[in-house]
């Protein structure tokens, strides 16, 4: 056994000396772009902890059980997270080829005439073998290490493919909850202006049975009462639509989710506001929150190591094979006698195939380059995505406060064009125009409250979920 200690010693020491060549790597070694043109990109992805709470700001407990419900149970982030899982193991297991390799084995071999010799004529030999195999391919230029580095930036971009998998089902969920919330909205005005309109018919039909209108008056507001209902459908169909992809995010069969209602008056529940304004601090590098810009720069990372991978291809390449048990013949004696070890290096180089090995180098660096250039594009669609939402947020807020002052304006000219009408001072078609703008203002009111709402859940889309609220 003191060979067996001797061995493992001399194989220790030679690891230890074998280190100290492989220290270097061929290849570029990486660093994070730190500015493209004039933007500053200095820190690293950083995953917000607002991105997963954000929408309690709007304090809608139906909201924020339905998103949760979705964290747990929407198969495309299931997806996500078991990717993040592989893409660790296959980084763990790509570490692990910078380390000796070994088996145990046990076999035994039985052969008759194992020579030409006549005189081993009949003769049957045995063997008995047992003991470990090892192999160590010795990294001399840092393929290994370069292989290692390409695969930890694979398993830190599926990190961060599974956070961004998470803040796209959130979106996702909140404008579809968005949506069913705005027919629900819709069939609350279509029903509102049935009542109105019904209210006028019942003036011009009391009107023409006095014999102070026609015909043509009672069909004019009969044709807007069942454009009104013509329309319920349509929002009844949304409604539907807006449940079904609910379902689908939260993984439920259809008809299953129960939305309920205001408990004033039957009124549906209206569209989630923010209760106070969205905050945008000065100087913060909101770009560190982007999965697509982080997700870039880690592929840049892992492209740029891959150079170095097939650069090492231009050297020789060692490794070292060995073997230490026992060897028996006849008799299976395993004791000191039979003790046996084995080192075998082998040193291999593609001498005769360095033109490829030049092509791969240079298809790994244009691989770089479009990287590279993929990375800085998603920069400059961040920043300019980011700086819109903002933008289209606020245009809709002032929209949205207009059109409610113009509703407020036309309820006022129906009311006054009802009165006039009713006592025979004022046109049937000044009642007519007055309730057709109402109509449309209503209309128009409930279609800003719900594009709103979807600006409002992009600006946390393309804020990768770090903005936060006053």
């Amino acid at each position: 056994m003191k060979t067996a200690f001797k061995l493992a010693f001399k194989f220790t020491t030679l690891a230890l000396m074998v280190g100290t060549l492989t220290a270097c790597a061929v290849g570029p070694d990486y660093q994070a772009p730190q500015q493209i043109k004039d933007v500053p990109f200095s820190s690293p992805y950083q995953h917000s902890n607002l991105a997963l709470n954000w929408w309690q700001a709007f304090d809608d407990p139906i909201l924020n059980q339905l998103i949760e419900k979705a964290l747990v149970e929407n198969r495309s982030i299931a997806q996500a997270r078991a990717n993040l899982g592989r893409a660790y193991s296959v980084f763990r297991d790509t570490d692990n080829n910078s380390a000796p390799t070994g088996s145990l084995s046990s076999g035994y071999q039985a052969y008759e005439n194992s020579t030409p010799d006549p005189s081993d004529n009949d003769v049957i030999s045995r063997g008995y073998s047992t003991g470990a195999r090892l192999s160590w391919d010795i990294d001399l230029f840092g393929k290994i290490r370069r292989a290692s580095e390409a695969a930890q930036a694979h398993a830190q971009q599926a990190d961060i493919l599974w956070h961004d998998v998470q803040l796209q089902i959130i979106s996702q969920v909140a404008i579809s909850y968005g949506d069913y919330r705005g027919a629900q909205l819709h069939l609350q005005v279509a029903r509102e202006n049935l009542d109105n309109l019904e209210q006028s018919r019942a003036i011009v039909l009391a009107r023409l049975e006095a014999g102070m209108a026609s015909e043509l008056e009672l069909a004019r507001i009969d044709a807007q009462l069942y454009e009104v209902k013509a329309n319920i459908p349509a929002y009844e169909s949304q409604l539907q639509t807006a449940d079904a992809t609910l379902s689908s995010l939260l993984a439920q069969r259809p008809d299953q989710l129960a939305l309920s209602e205001s408990k004033n008056s039957g009124q549906a529940k209206r569209l989630p506001q923010l209760q106070k304004p969205v905050a945008i601090v000065e100087g913060e590098n909101y770009l560190r929150y982007r999965t697509d810009v982080a997700s870039s720069e880690r592929a840049l990372a892992a492209s740029t190591a891959q150079i170095g991978v097939v650069t090492a291809d231009l050297y020789p390449n060692l490794s070292i094979g060995g073997f230490l048990g026992f060897l028996s013949g006849p008799g299976f004696a395993l004791n000191s006698g039979s003790q046996s070890w084995s080192v075998a290096p082998t040193l291999s180089w593609q001498a005769a195939d360095l033109g490829s090995v030049r092509a791969r180098i240079s298809a790994a660096k244009a691989s770089s380059r479009m990287a590279l250039a993929d990375f800085e594009q998603n920069v400059f669609t961040a920043l300019n995505e980011m700086s819109l939402s903002l933008k289209n947020y606020n245009l809709s807020r002032h929209q949205e406060l207009m059109t409610a002052q113009q509703r407020e304006a036309s309820q006022k000219a129906v009311r006054i064009a009802r009165q006039r009408y009713n006592a025979g001072s004022g046109e049937f078609f000044d009642l007519l125009d007055a309730e057709r703008e109402l109509l449309r203002s209503r209309d128009q009111q409930a279609q800003l409250e719900q594009q709103t709402f979807t600006r409002l859940v992009s600006i946390y889309q393309t804020f990768g979920g770090g903005i936060d609220v006053l």
